[in-house]
């Protein structure tokens, strides 16, 4: 079988490298000319704490990789991919996987900013940050947050403005993102929300509401869109991404589309999560498993020295709600419960229940009577969710990689005896890394299972 697979992201990489594909002949086009790396690291890179050659995500050897060389066409009746260097390359199946790019919004000096997508955008931003004691990130959404922090650690002085009324919105409601601007203002970071960008000056940015801001750097972190250009030239299903069905289909039954550009049951998925689920349900139809694609719940973590902020689902939707509020200490927690069910978590400040809501979200399980529990567990007692060491063994541990309490243990038992050792085996933790902390707990859980009971004397 030759596929042929446009685009070397993260959702590309991650189905190029399958092992399940190794009997195939695998061609991966990307125009970015280096090897495939874990973008959702790129914020460690600008804070400083994650080396740039900690991102790479190198691929198995007998893939035939094309990378700097970016595809112009589709040939759907040839079934052949067409690049700009002239070449043709066959294909039985082809693969989109193009990714977002980020929304560049009309105004005066846009040219002056800076995007953060790329590691390219990442080296471009830390050259200009040199000597800069000012920056203006333009979006308070979860990048630019993320960007901010980073610059910030670098002793730049960082100021983010949000059109919307409060920082996060998709990911927070209204309190919440009064709490974490709170918090971002502890850390030496300045918010103005509610209010849009007039221009950007070499020097300044000027807001609409007549404030000048000074600013040696500007980032634009104002969102992302699916890039869709060449299905729609190939004359594939368009709407918001490309159309695909349950097997990641598009309306071409030999092109199939994953990760960020594709649009299943009406949603596209902006995070590294959704992205390889797509890649291994489409890997495994590729080689005969009977696995459908139905969705992703979603989960998305700020990572971010000093910043812990997890949220899970709907945030938004209608049903029981349970929330704690203590914004001097920078915490903000929320429950949105239907059906005895968690459709939607906030936590934001440091929290040992991120682990448990997560596996309860993941599996839809019913929540504990004790409410409380699931807030606070270090106060809970009798009617009690399970923290991870007492989870099934079947519970998702890494959302990112679906990798389970029982892969971790079985990966643990083989001589996997550190959350680095588990990571290499396994792929835990290679995705946004915020596993990390629970993996390091059920490893302490394995050993103490294992530790002699003292006889009573």
């Amino acid at each position: 079988m030759r596929i042929v697979v446009i685009g070397n992201g993260m959702a590309g990489a991650r189905l190029a490298g399958d092992p399940r594909l190794r009997h195939a002949h695998v061609t991966v086009f990307g125009a970015e000319p280096r090897l495939p790396y874990n973008r959702v690291l790129l914020s460690g890179v600008l804070a400083g704490t994650t080396q740039m050659s900690q991102l790479t995500m190198p691929l198995p050897e007998g893939v035939d990789t094309r990378f700097g060389v970016k595809v112009t066409a589709i040939d759907r009746a040839a079934r052949q991919v067409v690049a700009e260097d002239g070449s043709r390359t066959a294909y039985d199946v082809c693969v989109l996987a193009t990714g977002s790019e980020p929304i560049m919004p009309a105004m005066p000096g846009i040219e002056l900013t800076i995007p953060f997508r790329t590691l390219d955008d990442c080296e471009r931003i830390l050259g200009r940050a040199r000597g800069v004691r000012d920056a203006v990130v333009i979006g308070g959404g979860l990048l630019g947050i993320e960007a901010a922090r980073g610059l910030a650690m670098r002793g730049i002085r960082v100021t983010v403005v949000h059109l919307a009324g409060h920082l996060m919105e998709r990911q927070l409601d209204p309190a919440g993102g009064e709490v974490l601007a709170r918090t971002l203002a502890g850390l030496g970071i300045t918010v103005h929300v509610g209010v849009s960008v007039a221009a950007v000056e070499p020097t300044r940015v000027l807001l609409a509401d007549g404030t000048a801001i000074e600013a040696g750097l500007a980032i634009a972190s104002c969102g992302v869109r699916p890039v869709t250009s060449l299905a729609r030239a190939a004359g594939l299903a368009v709407e918001r991404g490309v159309v695909v069905d349950d097997l990641l289909r598009t309306s071409d039954p030999a092109v199939y589309a994953i990760g960020e550009c594709a649009q299943h049951r009406g949603v596209t998925y902006g995070l590294v999560g959704p992205c390889w689920e797509q890649a291994a349900v489409l890997a495994a139809h590729l080689t005969g498993e009977p696995l459908r694609y139905s969705g992703s719940r979603t989960v998305t973590r700020l990572k971010a020295p000093n910043l812990e902020l997890a949220s899970l689902g709907d945030v938004h939707a209608d049903g029981e709600t349970v929330t704690f509020s203590h914004p001097s200490a920078g915490i903000y927690r929320k429950l949105v419960i239907r059906d005895r069910r968690l459709a939607g978590a906030i936590l934001l400040g440091r929290s040992d229940a991120v682990g448990t809501l997560t596996q309860l979200y993941d599996r839809q399980s019913e929540v504990p009577a004790a409410r409380e529990s699931l807030l606070f567990p270090e106060l809970a007692a009798g009617d009690v969710a399970p923290g991870p060491a007492a989870l099934a063994g079947t519970a998702t541990i890494c959302q990112c990689n679906a990798v389970s309490k029982t892969r971790i243990r079985t990966a643990w038992l083989a001589g996997a005896g550190t959350a680095a050792a588990v990571s290499r085996e396994t792929r835990a933790g290679t995705g946004c890394g915020t596993c990390l902390p629970v993996i390091e707990s059920l490893l302490g859980s394995f050993e103490d299972s294992l530790a002699p009971v003292a006889e009573a004397g």
